[in-house]
C-alpha cells in the first residue's frame, strides 16, 4: 500500500506515464496482470537494471488521456452505504453517499433518499483548538472507559471475598445490570460527540451518571431561567416573587414537564404525566390560578388551540387527502356525529344537562387527541405494521379533520349559547362561520405561499410566525367580531392551503420544517396546558354522581363510535381487524378537551347563576376525566392491537421524514438545504470531466506483473 494509497503497489515501484503529484485518487481500477518476458531488465531496489531475489514490481502503462479528478475534503470512508458500483465516481472516498462527486455523476442524492437539510442555528463550522478536539469522546469511548473502571472495582471487590474462586463471570457484571438497562433507557440519542473535561468520567462513569453535555444544558436552562425570573420580578413585582401567581406558573409548568418526562418512560403519553401534576398542585394547595390571573391562562389556552389547529392542518397531506378524501371525510365525520350525539343525549337524561349544554359537551368530547395517536402510531410504522395501506397516514388525516370539526361546532355553539343578538344572528351562525373560516384560509394559505420568497434564507422562520401570527388573529378576530365558530377553522383550513403550495413548491409533507417548529412551540405549551387543565380539578369538591355517570357516556360513546367506524369502512381496501383498529386508534382523548373543557366557565360573568355555573363545571370535570381514562388507555390499546390487528410489511421502512423524532429539537428546523453547496470546483469543465470518464470506462489499464 503506497502513501497515496493505490493497492498493489510496493514503494519502490516505477511507474510509467503517471502525472508528477497525484492529489486525491477518484476511482480505483484493478490491474490487469500479463506476462512479461523474462529476458526483460527490471530496477531493483537500488535503481539499477538487474534485479536480485524474488521480488515483484508493477508497470502500468497509460493508454487513454489523463482524467481530471475531483477533490474532497471530507475523510475516506471505505465500505460507504453507496457501495462499488453504486453510479458515483469514487464510492471508497465518499463519506456521505447522499452527495455527488460531481455534477456530471449520473446518480442523483434523490436516488438514495432525501438530502439531509443543516439548520444556521447549529454551528457546524470546524474548531482548530487542540485542547478541544483532544478531549472530544465519543459515546463508545465513554461506555468503555466507564465500564472498565466499574468492572475492575467490583472484580476486585469480589476477589476480596472469595478465596481461589474464578471471577470470570463478573466481567460484564455492569453492563448485564438493571441499573444499567434502566439508565440506557432514559438516554436519548445525541447527533455527535461531547466535550468534558478529564475528570468527569472518573466522578459521574457513563451510563450510569449523566454526561457532561446533558449536565451543561440543564445548568444553562436554569441560569436562564433564573435570570429570566429576576427580570419578570423587577418588572411586575409582587406577582412574580415566590408565593405569586406568576411564580406559581412557571413553577407548575416545570413540574408538569418532568412529570411528563417520567411518565414517557413507561411509554404512555406524556400529557398524563403533565394533567396527573396539575391535579397534584391544585389538591395540595401549590396552585392558584383563580381570580384575574385567570385571563392570563385564558389566553395562553389559546395559543396553545392556535398550535393544535395549526399542526392539525399541517398533518394533512394534500395528495394523499386528493386520493382518499372522500374515505376520510366519511371516517371523520361520521363517526364524530355518532359519538358526540350519544354523549349528548346521556348526558341530557343522565346528568340533567339542557340540549345546548349536551350538545356543547358533546362536541368537545368527540374529538380525537393526536398527542396521543401520533406518537404510539409511529412506533408501529417504525415496526411496519399498517404500512401497505397506508393506515398510519389515514389515521393521522382523520384526527386532523377530527378536531378542526369539533372546534368549529364548539365555537358556533358556544357562540349561540353566550351572545345576546337576535334569532336572525344565531341563524346565521352556521354559514357565515364556514364560509369565512374557509374563505380565510384560502387568502392567507396563498399568502403564506408569496411571502416570503421560497428562495429566501429564512423562509421557514418567516413563514412559521406567518402561520402562527395568522392563526392568532383569527381567532382573536372572529371571536372579537362575535362568530367565534369561524377562527379555528381558519387555522385548519390556512395551515392545510399553505401546506399544499409548499409540497408544489418541493417541500416534503413529512419533513416539513414549519411543522417541526410547531412541535416546538407545542413542547413549550404542552406542559402549560395541560398543568393549567389538571389543577381546574378539585377533588374535594367532586360529585361522585357526576363522576360515576360521567365515565359511563364516555365509554358508551367511545364504544358506539368504534362499531360505527367499523361498520362504515366498506369499500376502503380494510379488512375487519383494521377496520376495528382504526376505530381503536380514535378512542384517546386529550388536547381540544384540555383546551376547550374550562372555556364555558370562562365565559361565565358575576351575573350568571348557579345552576349555570354548575353546568360548567360539570362539563369542565368530565373533560378533564375522559383525558385521564382514555389517553392512556388509548396508546395501551394502539400499541398492543396494532401488532396483532395490522399486517407487517417485510421490507424496511424509510423513516427518515415521518415524525423521525418523538421529542423534536431545533437541530431539527432546517432552512438550508445541502443540495445548494454541492458546487463541484471543476463547474467550468464539466464537458470535459464528463467525457474523459466515458473514456476510462472503455478503455483498460495495462499492468505487467513479473517475478525476478
Amino acid at each position: 500500500m503506497t502513501a497515496n494509497g493505490e493497492p498493489g503497489a510496493r514503494e519502490d515501484s516505477s511507474v510509467v506515464g503517471a502525472p508528477a503529484t497525484i492529489t486525491t485518487p477518484t476511482t480505483l481500477i484493478a490491474p490487469t496482470p500479463i506476462p512479461v518476458p523474462s529476458d526483460v531488465p527490471m530496477p531493483n531496489s537500488n535503481g539499477s537494471g538487474n534485479g536480485a531475489g524474488n521480488h515483484k514490481s508493477t508497470i502500468v502503462i497509460e493508454s487513454q488521456p489523463k482524467r481530471r479528478v475531483s477533490i474532497i475534503s471530507d475523510p475516506p470512508a471505505i465500505g460507504g452505504s453507496g457501495g462499488l458500483g453504486a453510479g458515483y465516481d469514487n464510492p471508497a472516498y465518499e463519506q456521505n453517499p447522499r452527495r455527488k462527486i460531481s455534477q456530471t455523476s449520473t446518480h442523483s442524492h434523490t436516488d438514495i433518499g432525501p438530502a439531509r437539510r443543516k439548520s444556521i442555528l447549529k454551528d457546524t463550522a470546524p474548531h482548530d483548538n487542540d485542547s478541544d478536539r483532544a478531549s472530544t469522546h465519543s459515546y463508545e469511548n465513554y461506555r468503555q472507559n466507564a465500564l472498565d473502571v466499574l468492572n475492575s472495582k467490583y472484580n476486585g471487590h469480589q476477589m476480596g471475598h472469595t478465596s481461589g474462586g474464578d471471577s470470570s463471570g463478573g466481567a460484564n457484571y455492569v453492563e448485564e445490570s438493571w441499573m444499567y438497562t434502566f439508565c440506557l433507557k432514559c438516554r436519548g440519542e445525541e447527533p455527535s460527540s461531547s466535550w468534558e473535561p478529564p475528570f468527569w468520567q472518573k466522578i459521574f462513569p457513563y451510563p450510569l451518571c449523566p454526561t457532561f453535555r446533558t449536565v451543561s444544558r440543564l445548568v444553562s436552562i436554569i441560569l436562564i431561567g433564573v435570570l429570566i425570573w429576576i427580570t419578570a420580578f423587577v418588572i411586575i413585582g409582587d406577582s412574580a416573587a415566590p408565593g405569586g401567581q406568576l411564580f406559581g406558573l412557571v413553577v407548575l409548568t416545570v413540574a408538569a414537564n418532568f412529570g411528563g418526562y417520567l411518565i414517557s418512560l413507561t411509554t404512555l403519553p406524556r400529557l398524563i404525566g403533565m394533567l396527573l401534576v396539575g391535579i397534584l398542585f391544585q389538591n395540595v394547595g401549590w396552585a392558584n390560578i383563580d381570580g384575574d390571573f385567570s385571563k392570563v391562562t385564558a389566553h395562553l389556552r389559546k395559543f396553545a388551540l392556535t398550535i393544535i389547529l395549526t399542526r392539525a392542518g399541517l398533518e394533512m397531506e394534500p395528495e394523499a387527502f386528493k386520493k382518499v378524501y372522500k374515505t376520510i371525510l366519511k371516517l371523520g365525520i361520521i363517526p364524530w356525529c355518532v359519538e358526540a350525539v350519544v354523549m349528548a343525549v346521556m348526558s341530557h337524561f343522565l346528568l340533567d344537562l339542557p340540549w345546548i349544554w349536551a350538545f356543547l359537551l358533546g362536541s368537545i368530547i368527540a374529538a380525537v387527541s393526536p398527542a396521543v395517536v401520533v406518537p404510539c402510531l409511529f412506533r408501529l410504522r417504525t415496526k411496519g405494521y399498517g404500512v401497505a395501506k397506508g393506515i398510519p397516514t389515514l389515521v393521522v388525516a382523520v384526527a386532523g379533520v377530527d378536531d378542526a370539526l369539533s372546534v368549529a361546532i364548539f365555537g358556533i355553539i358556544s357562540t349561540v349559547m353566550f351572545s345576546d343578538k337576535g334569532l336572525a344572528y344565531q341563524i346565521a351562525q352556521a354559514p357565515v362561520c364556514i364560509l369565512g373560516g374557509l374563505g380565510f384560509g384560502v387568502v392567507w394559505g396563498s399568502l403564506a405561499r408569496i411571502f416570503p420568497e421560497k428562495g429566501d434564507a429564512y423562509v421557514v422562520p418567516l413563514r412559521t410566525l406567518l402561520l402562527f401570527t395568522g392563526g392568532l388573529m383569527a381567532i382573536y378576530g372572529s371571536e372579537e367580531l362575535g362568530f367565534e365558530g369561524a377562527g379555528p377553522l381558519a387555522v385548519v383550513f390556512s395551515a392545510f392551503v399553505s401546506n399544499l403550495f409548499w409540497c408544489k413548491d418541493g417541500w416534503d409533507v413529512e419533513d416539513n420544517p414549519v411543522s417541526t417548529a410547531f412541535e416546538i412551540f407545542w413542547m413549550i405549551f404542552e406542559p402549560i396546558l395541560f398543568g393549567l387543565t389538571g389543577a381546574t380539578i378539585k377533588i374535594r369538591e367532586l360529585d361522585g354522581h357526576t363522576v360515576s355517570i360521567g365515565a359511563a357516556c364516555i365509554f358508551t360513546g367511545a364504544i358506539l363510535r368504534i362499531f360505527t367506524t367499523a361498520g362504515i369502512a366498506f369499500g376502503d381496501r380494510l379488512n375487519t381487524k383494521e377496520k376495528f383498529f382504526v376505530g381503536l386508534s380514535w378512542m384517546a382523548k386529550a388536547t381540544v378537551q384540555a383546551a376547550l373543557g374550562p372555556v364555558a366557565l370562562k365565559h361565565l360573568d358575576e351575573n350568571s347563576t348557579d345552576e349555570e355555573r354548575n353546568w360548567a363545571n360539570i362539563v369542565q370535570t368530565i373533560c378533564v376525566f375522559s383525558i385521564v381514562l382514555t389517553a392512556p388507555l388509548g396508546a395501551i390499546m394502539i400499541s398492543v392491537t396494532g401488532t396483532k390487528l395490522l399486517t407487517k410489511t417485510k421490507q424496511p421502512q424509510d423513516l427518515s421524514g415521518w415524525r423521525r423524532s418523538h421529542r423534536p429539537s431545533i437541530r431539527d428546523i432546517s432552512i438550508i438545504d445541502e443540495e445548494e453547496e454541492r458546487e463541484d470546483p471543476e463547474i467550468p469543465e464539466d464537458k470535459e470531466t464528463h467525457d474523459n470518464t466515458l473514456n476510462n470506462a472503455h478503455i483498460p489499464t495495462i499492468s505487467y506483473t513479473y517475478n525476478t
